[in-house]
């Protein structure tokens, strides 16, 4: 542990039961220290959350009356995990203020949150530039400036949002901006908003996601129904069910409610409140199994996640890699189990060149049986005479009469045949030909 950091610090570590930081959390600290923007790239269950934490806990002052430290992130969900990692740092400094602002919470009550103004707020950008613009919160002494899951927070198109807040701050605050991947759009943005920025792109071997990624086929069934199949063959801490759609999760979770599993639903359909309370049930870990769409695989982390069941795959493939990558996190083990159909074959080859390797395994009488893997298929090529006869085996609107079989038998026999006398016709007229070019040539020698 690094031994020059505060008291407070040392402590928040001490509180969170880390014995050594990470790569990723080391790296931010040194950069942060100099304050230098930094973008951080790097895979999910490294540490991104903490990696700017930490940074927070040596720059804040509590005894000052300014918001100090803005915290962006692109959903609700992101922000409550964020606020109650955050909360943490209260047991090392008690007078810290610290608030959370987040799309469905009451705008009344966030406001009242913020008479005295907070030294920290986390929230959606939606709902920052909302109080912002209304006067309840000031921007203006802001020294850190964090956007975490920026890459996401591009797709989701909160950039307007971002820009609003960001222009009225003071000049050249100290930027950190987190994602787990550097698209094209995330270099623009870095482009405009940071200065100069250090760029981290952290690989950290201890812990990269170790996950075995396993095909299921669905053959004559749906998802949910190979879903209920496989779930006998497996005993999970705790499952994450991914659905491809709002309405697919809903029909999931009534499907398995139906068949005895007791299941926790979280989409983006829900009600604020309802997504509140699912996020509270997991922090207490009451279920076992979490039906959720994709707004659950990006940067939610939920304690103890040993199996994960993609029900097909999404359109956007990065999609299934954040999936499987809320399991086998921290160095832990994990599996994430691949439902797929034959239209999910195409997205299956794509990501095997990417680097994913896929068993293929199928729960059959209770067990686990090796399964023919789709990307293992190869083409097949039939010869001029087995195209021939499957030709004459095949033909439509034939009706069928006596002796139907001796005489299909014959016909087929007659092709082999006459491909036979073809093949030896063949090669006489190449050994005719080859020895009149013989001939020829010894005919050129004696001249």
């Amino acid at each position: 542990m690094n031994k020059q950091l505060k008291d407070t610090t040392l402590k928040f570590i001490e509180a969170n039961g880390f014995k050594e930081l990470t790569s990723v959390q080391n790296e931010c600290l040194n950069y942060t220290r100099g304050n230098k923007d930094v973008v951080l790239i790097a895979k999910t269950g490294t540490g991104k959350t903490h990696a700017y934490l930490i940074p927070i806990m040596e720059m804040i002052n509590p005894l000052s009356d300014k918001t100090q430290v803005l915290i962006s992130l692109p959903t609700r969900e992101l922000a409550y995990q964020v606020y109650t990692n955050a909360m943490v740092m209260k047991e090392a400094m008690p007078d810290l203020r610290i608030t959370m602002l987040a799309g469905g919470t009451d705008k009344k009550k966030s406001v009242a949150k913020m008479e005295k103004a907070p030294h920290i707020v986390i929230g959606t950008p939606g709902r920052i530039k909302d109080l912002f613009e209304s006067n309840a919160l000031r921007v203006d002494f802001v020294q850190m400036f964090i956007i975490d899951e920026a890459d996401m927070t591009l797709d989701y198109g909160f950039l307007e949002d971002i820009d609003a807040v960001f222009s009225h701050m003071v000049k050249n605050p100290e930027v950190l901006c987190y994602s787990a991947t550097f698209s094209k759009e995330l270099r623009l943005f870095v482009k405009k908003y940071l200065n100069n920025p250090k760029v981290i792109e952290v690989e950290d071997s201890k812990r990269n996601p170790q996950i075995r990624h396993t095909l299921v086929p669905c053959k004559h069934l749906d998802y949910k129904e190979t879903l209920l199949k496989i779930l006998k063959g497996f005993e999970p801490f705790v499952c994450m069910i991914f659905a491809n759609s709002k309405d697919e999760a809903d029909a999931t979770y009534e499907y398995l409610k139906d068949n005895g599993y007791r299941t926790l639903l979280i989409h983006g359909g829900l009600s604020s409140r309802d997504r509140q309370k699912a996020m509270k049930q997991l922090e207490r870990q009451e279920y076992s199994y979490i039906v959720c769409s994709d707004v659950a695989s990006r940067g939610i982390d939920i304690e103890g996640v040993s199996h994960v069941v993609s029900m097909g795959f999404p359109k956007e493939l990065e999609f299934y890699t954040h999936r499987a990558g809320r399991t086998g996190r921290n160095g832990k083990t994990g599996v994430c189990y691949a439902l797929y159909k034959e239209e999910d074959i195409p997205s299956i080859k794509a990501l095997v060149k990417q680097g994913i390797s896929f068993s293929c395994k199928d729960f059959k009488n209770g067990e686990w049986k090796n399964a023919v893997n789709p990307t293992a298929k190869k083409e097949v090529r039939f010869s001029e005479e087995e195209k021939e006869i499957v030709k004459r085996l095949y033909r439509k609107n034939e009706k069928v009469k006596p002796n139907y079989k001796k005489k299909k038998n014959r016909e087929i026999e007659e092709i082999k045949r006459k491909k036979h006398r073809d093949f030896i016709r063949g090669k006489i007229k190449e050994e005719k030909l080859e020895r009149y070019k013989k001939a020829s040539r010894e005919k050129n020698n004696n001249k």
